[in-house]
Formats: structure tokens, sequence, C-alpha cells
């Protein structure tokens, strides 16, 4: 799926990211606002991962939604 679909539908997939990424609170993902970078970077700060640990995940939790 293409991430500006993501983007453009954050309201429905704020769910299925804090469902994926537990430490992720509402707040993270009101500021993430469905941007990808954001999202990294949050990830990378709550889970203590490296950008492209981030990356990865983000990118397999993108192939399945």
């Amino acid at each position: 799926m293409n991430w500006d679909i993501i983007e453009g539908k954050w309201t429905e997939y704020k769910g299925k990211a804090q469902a994926q990424w537990g430490k992720l609170t509402d707040d993270d993902l009101d500021v993430i606002q469905g941007r990808r970078v954001e999202l990294s970077g949050k990830l990378q700060q709550r889970y203590g991962i490296a950008k492209d640990e981030a990356e990865r995940q983000i990118d397999e939790w993108q192939r399945r939604h």
C-alpha cells in the first residue's frame, strides 16, 4: 500500500499502529499525523532502536495493511 493512503486515512490506521507498537501513546499518534518520518522517530525514541530497524518495522507493517 502506498504510504500516502495511510497518511490520508491516519485516523483509521492509528489503532492498527497502536496495536503494533503498544508503547506509542495517543498523543504520539496525534503528533505523528500519519507522517512516516515522525513514526520512525517515535519508534526510535520509545523502543530504543536504530533508524534502520524502525524503517524495517514500518515497511513490514505497511505491507500487511
